[in-house]
């Protein structure tokens, strides 16, 4: 059968692309190949920017801003804020394009794709355009720097009163790395509370994080009524080289390199990507204008874990949420200026930093 888009993976990238490819290309023939039960998988996902109209249908809350807390600092602050889950992700998306679920792809070419079915029968689709998202297990990348985190959403006994996100609450004990609590009210009386370490290693104590997420809740007064779902992850935080290239078949998401190398963050990201497929941008300057970004971007990861001790690290985060709240913004984003740039690497240098890991070159 012929295509004019495959869509290997039903990742975060995929699923925009569809919606995308929907919004700009209505008459496009689409087929997302999924090696799970349904689109999304098991992730939450938030923006703090301003996204394209054919977002919107995701969307399953927004804030008027979100909240930072460290030893020394604190702040509240203005830009709006967005969540995506999966559960919404794979119903906007099921209705978007043909999702074949529990399919394998045996071998990926510029335009077709080799697919086991679940119940075992093995098929060719082909395709003008094959794009490939199979997500960070796949990425290829010099990681010395791990996100991981755990993160339970959680049915409470009563409302928990929260009106905006807490992004960071670095207010915790530090362990195995830069740790801090985040904090997203999805309703009334649910929360997602997550546990989340930037690390050295990949080692993930789930049963520990879990501990320390009841010890939290319990701390703001609140009583678990029930855990309605938990997430794990652990994405390499790229220290050199993960600049996306154009090829095909495409290699996008973050196998391919475009995603956010400090904080994780993909959801603009993705976005542009998937815009720019769908309205035939050139992406081969877009991924130009990206690896101008991550270059920079990997550079401060450099700086992160190599010029500060882990139990230091939250200094430099402390330090980056005094910046201009449009810096912050563009900082997720990933569409710093030279002045942000100036802004993020100039002046009193944060606390802890290791003086002699800098004269010895590690940058």
């Amino acid at each position: 059968m012929t295509y004019d888009f495959a869509l290997v993976g039903g990742g975060l990238q995929n699923g925009l692309v569809a919606l995308a490819l929907q919004a700009h290309q209505p008459d496009a023939r689409i087929v997302m190949i999924e090696r799970g039960d349904a689109p999304g998988g098991n992730h939450t996902w938030c923006f703090h920017d301003e996204v394209p109209a054919w977002v919107e249908p995701l969307v399953a809350v927004r804030w008027a801003g979100y909240d930072v807390a460290f030893p020394a600092y604190r702040r509240e602050l203005a830009a709006p804020y967005a969540c995506v889950t999966s559960a919404r992700l794979a119903e906007v998306v099921t209705a978007a394009c043909e999702v074949r679920t529990r399919a394998t792809a045996l071998s990926v070419g510029a335009d077709h794709v080799v697919v086991r079915a679940h119940d075992g029968a093995v098929g060719e689709l082909h395709a003008r355009v094959v794009i490939d998202a199979r997500g960070p297990d796949r990425a290829q990348t010099a990681a010395s720097g791990w996100q991981k985190f755990v993160g339970q959403e959680l049915r409470l006994a009563a409302p928990h009163g929260l009106a905006r996100p807490m992004l960071m609450d670095a207010t915790v004990a530090q362990r195995d790395g830069f740790r801090f609590v985040y904090v997203l009210p999805l309703a009334g009386d649910r929360v997602l509370v997550e546990d989340t370490f930037f690390s050295d290693g990949t080692y993930l104590d789930a049963a520990a994080c879990r501990e320390a997420i009841a010890a939290y809740v319990a701390a703001r007064g609140w009583t678990i009524a029930a855990v309605e779902r938990e997430e794990t992850g652990v994405l390499p935080l790229p220290l050199r080289g993960t600049a996306a290239r154009i090829g095909a078949p495409l290699l996008a998401g973050y196998a391919g390199g475009w995603f956010h190398p400090v904080t994780g963050y993909s959801f603009p990201i993705a976005a542009r990507l998937a815009d720019a497929i769908a309205r035939g941008g050139d992406l081969a300057k877009l991924a130009r204008g990206h690896a101008k970004q991550v270059e920079f971007a990997q550079r401060l990861n450099r700086m992160l874990f190599r010029w500060f001790a882990p139990d230091q690290r939250y200094r430099v985060l402390e330090r980056f949420y005094r910046l201009p709240e449009t810096t912050v913004q563009r900082f997720y984003a990933l569409e710093l200026t030279a002045l942000d740039r100036a802004r993020i690497l100039f002046g009193r240098p944060p606390r802890g930093m290791s003086w002699s890991a800098l004269l010895r070159g590690h940058a």
